[in-house]
């Protein structure tokens, strides 16, 4: 029982180490769910649109103009996010 829980845990901060830069003011909202940790696909696509009526987004902080995502999500991404 042991390994398993030591299995599970290890893929799940396996998952969280592969997660990789991604540019919010060019990604879909696919690939946004797929690199950032804690953002699914109904948050994704928030960014999308946001993106998509208020223009790129300047700074990471920006992020947290987005329902569903707060500055605790926006730092723990902080090394993925790309602007530009």
């Amino acid at each position: 029982m042991f390994k398993i829980i030591s299995l599970s845990a290890a893929c799940l901060f396996a998952s969280q180490a592969f997660a990789g830069p991604v540019n919010v003011n060019t990604a879909d909202a696919e690939t946004l769910a797929a690199e950032l940790n804690g953002v699914g696909p109904i948050v994704a696509a928030r960014i999308v649109e946001l993106r998509s009526t208020k223009g790129a987004f300047t700074s990471p902080a920006e992020l947290t103009e987005v329902r569903g995502i707060g500055e605790r999500t926006v730092e723990k991404n902080a090394e993925f996010i790309l602007l530009k």
